[in-house]
């Protein structure tokens, strides 16, 4: 690195300082000047291999050509309109487009621009459709950052810390996270006791008729890559058929090819009644998207529902591209996604450090715990083996309850030769912080 170079790096980190908010918080001072497939270039002249994906966002990679080439063409025709003013076409196309692909029969959509928002909107939605005012959501869940959002998400630390009150009538159920089920409980037990407390719940917090909406994520992303049983979430959907309640499925993270399905609720064998897509959907632009049944989308009353920006025509026609590339890429996913889970295992068994590994497809983590008996949480172990990954060029999250989870989002059109040399550097952090200790 040259000396030009590192005084440019270290006047952009005092600016960033000088400017920025404390509360947004950058996980690494890397400064980014050019991102192509699955690597990053800094100001420094130095690469990195990004298994961050922009938390999710980057299924296809750093500026893929088909998302590259459609915005570059849409620039000539207009920026903004609004589509609560006017119409356009890309906005309806992408509605037919996830009419498509969604999990469910006949969806109508709305678009927004992130995953809170598309969130937000379906609480509104169940709520118009239901006429009842009660939410459900699960411990240790991620839905956003909004006040609403905030509300549904099941960890406090750091997202709650300073913002209460948080919004009324939303309640929180267990859910079935089996690497920390009590002891004596198989794995085959760890859904149906997840399906008993939210029955407690109905009968200690909120009557089941006044419940709008159970909203969760298929696979936990914040919590840590917590897959549950089929048995749960098909529990959930006969639940909420029971009782009149639309069952809200937020693929914000899991969705749109992550997990080698285009929807992780595919794996389940289930259909929501409104599903919640964002991060990879917009190929890199900010673009959300809520799709659902007919009948429950055309609930809220005319103009109730949008924003000056939901569904920009740039957002537009990168996701209509960007959808077209996932669906193209699916099965290479799949490959990566079983080799990935394949490695991990060898990992798992090299490392005492590693408690356990888990996920779908291109949606994949460990979690390290001090001692595999008690499952104490090695969150700073886990912190240094990303801080150590880093040093060797490759870059990675935390995730979990407990800041214990080292979760990767590798593009599902990753290169299976780059994967590996990854998760070689990857092995070798852990050996090198175990060795430390």
């Amino acid at each position: 690195m040259t000396i030009a170079k590192r005084r440019e790096s270290e006047r952009l980190r005092a600016e960033r300082d000088a400017v920025i908010a404390r509360s947004v918080r950058t996980l690494t001072d890397l400064f980014i000047e050019g991102a192509s497939g699955h690597t990053l270039r800094d100001v420094d002249g130095r690469e990195f291999t990004d298994l961050t994906g922009g938390i999710g966002v980057l299924t296809t990679g750093h500026r893929p050509d088909p998302v590259v080439r459609a915005l570059r063409q849409q620039l000539d025709r207009y920026l903004h309109l609004c589509f609560m003013v006017f119409n356009y076409e890309p906005y309806v196309a992408l509605a037919k487009a996830l009419r498509g692909i969604a999990p469910l029969p006949d969806g109508k959509s709305a678009f927004f621009n992130s995953g809170a928002e598309a969130i937000e909107n379906a609480v509104k939605t169940a709520r118009a459709s239901t006429g009842r005012p009660a939410i459900v959501s699960f411990q240790n869940s991620f839905h956003g950052r909004t006040l609403l959002t905030l509300s549904l998400t099941g960890k406090y630390q750091p997202y709650k810390v300073g913002f209460e009150p948080f919004a009324p009538e939303v309640y929180q159920a267990p859910f079935p996270y089996h690497y920390r089920c009590p002891p004596g409980h198989s794995e085959a037990e760890c859904g149906p006791l997840a399906l008993e407390g939210i029955e407690r719940l109905f009968h200690a917090q909120v009557a089941p008729e006044k419940v709008a909406a159970i909203v969760f994520e298929p696979i936990q992303g914040e919590g840590g890559f917590i897959v549950p049983p089929k048995e749960f979430v098909r529990g959930l959907r006969e639940l909420a058929t029971k009782h009149g309640i639309v069952l809200v499925d937020d693929e914000v993270q899991a969705g749109l090819g992550r997990t080698a399905r285009m929807f992780a609720i595919e794996h389940f064998g289930v259909q929501p009644d409104l599903v919640c897509t964002a991060k990879a959907l917009g190929g890199g632009l900010p673009i959300s998207g809520l799709t659902g049944r007919a009948e429950i989308m055309d609930a809220p009353v005319p103009g109730s529902i949008g924003g000056t920006f939901g569904g920009n025509p740039l957002a537009c026609v990168a996701a209509l591209e960007n959808l077209r590339l996932i669906e193209a890429s699916l099965e290479a996913g799949a490959r990566l996604g079983k080799a990935i889970s394949n490695r991990l295992e060898e990992i798992k068994e090299a490392h005492p450090l590693v408690g356990d590994v888990r996920g779908l497809g291109c949606m994949q983590a460990l979690e390290f715990v001090r001692d595999p008996r008690t499952k104490e949480s090695a969150r700073e172990e886990a912190k240094a083996i990303q801080r150590e990954a880093r040093e060797r060029g490759l870059l990675v999250l935390t995730a979990g309850m407990y800041d214990n989870v080292i979760r990767l989002l590798p593009p599902i059109t990753m290169p299976p030769e780059a994967m590996a040399r990854a998760l070689d550097v990857l092995d070798e952090s852990i050996g090198a912080v175990e060795r430390s200790r």
